[in-house]
């Protein structure tokens, strides 16, 4: 294999058509979607310049949900072939004989279907044989473990490529398709000072090859994350203000995006339970949805359903606009699908003019938090608790980095007491944030 391989569309299109068509003349059937993704790519890792890994994927899936009236069964395979796709429409009926009647089952209303597939230019395919794959993961291995002599160990350096095509039916008369691909890299490396050692690593990510940032600089900053946490030490247990680095960021708003959704609501387990339309931030947050961001690694032109995706605010002000919901939440809520079934896309945190030196200053004394472990949240009160590193702040100016800590607070009360948020974007994902400076929050220490 020598590239990044992208499959027929039409070919799978074909399949999916064939498969709804097929199902809708079974006995009782009332509705159908089915959704088909043909994949490829390429995996290597090196360690200290030596070939570690190199692995190759081709992957194909289906996926068919039949509903009978308001009973509902789904299967799923990886064969094409008709009498394996027949097979599974069959099994997928008899699984609806069986399942409880549940009145909010089915498919989203078809005025909510998406219409116009945008290019959203989420395809670039890429010719990158495995040989160069090496060369490219040895490149960004070699500058760290080059950039300081305290430098003195690796866990390796990974390049990465995928390519696919995703098609979505339903019986509605949905059928559309769109292609992605992605590039990523990474570096872990380890250094030592005296007989500490600590590591850390960086990486990048992106659907155009030519948007990867530089492997050597990629490398450098791998080894630089590293070199930051050498001499680290233990605090006194005290109250302070946080600042999230954008990376970590990205996980305090993978709370908030788990408290909105529409599974947690429905269920009554989340802390955020009727609180659309009311404030939960300071006026300054604003936080919204941006699905057709070009190239954006979160950006789809549907969701799950096939139901357009559109730009929507989420946050106005500091104030809740909308729970995430499907179909089938929204349905239990008695409200309507807001187009979010899978999760969010492009979920962005409109910034301040601050960068990111400019935030450390404003926090004057405290802590920036550069890695979080554990998983300590508890969704249903929002108590929050994880282990912890960092860097430690005195008058604006860094001083040393600390471990074995934990940081603890109520989202309620982190969410209200952010101060700001940097215009240090990170856009490597599907959460588009900077860092975010919390006014205060126990660090538990010595």
């Amino acid at each position: 294999m020598t590239a990044v391989q992208i499959y027929s569309q039409s070919e799978l299109k074909d399949v999916v058509g064939s498969i709804i068509k097929q199902a809708m003349q079974q006995d009782g059937v009332t509705a159908v979607s089915a959704g088909g993704s043909l994949s490829s790519g390429l995996s290597v890792s090196v360690r200290l310049g030596a070939v570690e890994t190199v692995e190759f994927n081709r992957d194909k899936s289906l996926g068919i949900t039949v509903y009978k009236k308001n009973c509902k069964g789904s299967v799923s395979i990886t064969d094409f072939g008709a009498p394996a796709i027949t097979a599974a429409i069959q099994a997928a009926c008899r699984i609806a004989d069986y399942t409880e009647s549940d009145i909010c089952n089915g498919l989203p209303d078809k005025e909510l279907l998406a219409t116009n597939i945008p290019d959203l230019q989420l395809s670039h395919p890429a010719a990158i044989s495995a040989e160069q794959a090496i060369e490219y993961a040895k490149e960004c291995e070699a500058a760290a473990l080059g950039y300081d002599k305290r430098i003195s160990n690796s866990d390796g350096a990974n390049y990465a490529t995928h390519a696919g095509n995703y098609v979505y039916g339903n019986s509605e008369g949905f059928l559309a398709a769109f292609p992605t691909t992605r590039f990523s890299a990474y570096c872990v490396v380890i250094g030592q000072q005296g007989d500490k050692m600590q590591r850390d690593y960086d990486y990048t990510a992106a659907r155009d090859v030519h948007d990867l940032a530089s492997l050597k600089e990629l490398g450098e900053s791998a080894a630089k994350k590293t070199l930051a946490r050498l001499g680290a030490r233990k605090i006194k247990t005290c109250k302070a203000p946080i600042l999230f680095t954008p990376r970590m960021a990205m996980s305090l708003w993978g709370c908030l995006l788990s408290a909105i959704s529409g599974g947690s609501i429905y269920r009554k387990s989340s802390f955020l339970l009727d609180s659309v339309g009311k404030k939960i931030f300071p006026d300054y947050i604003n936080l919204y949805e941006d699905p057709h961001l070009l190239k954006a690694l979160g950006s789809a032109p549907f969701d799950d359903e096939g139901v357009a995706t559109a730009r929507k605010m989420l946050v106005t002000e500091g104030v809740l606009d909308t729970y995430l919901l499907s179909s089938y939440s929204a349905r239990k809520l008695g409200l309507r699908t807001t187009g979010n079934a899978g999760g969010v896309h492009n979920f962005t945190v409109k910034p301040s003019d601050l960068d990111f030196d400019a935030m450390v200053k404003k926090m004057q004394t405290g802590l920036i938090v550069t890695e979080l472990l554990g998983n300590g949240t508890n969704m249903v009160t929002g108590d929050y608790s994880h282990g912890a590193a960092g860097l430690w702040v005195e008058n604006g100016v860094v001083q040393y980095p600390v471990e074995e800590i934990t940081i603890a607070g109520n989202l309620r009360e982190m969410f209200m007491g952010i101060v700001t948020v940097g215009n240090d974007i990170d856009r490597r994902g599907n959460i588009i944030t900077g860092s975010v400076l919390l006014d205060n929050m126990t660090i538990a220490g010595n």
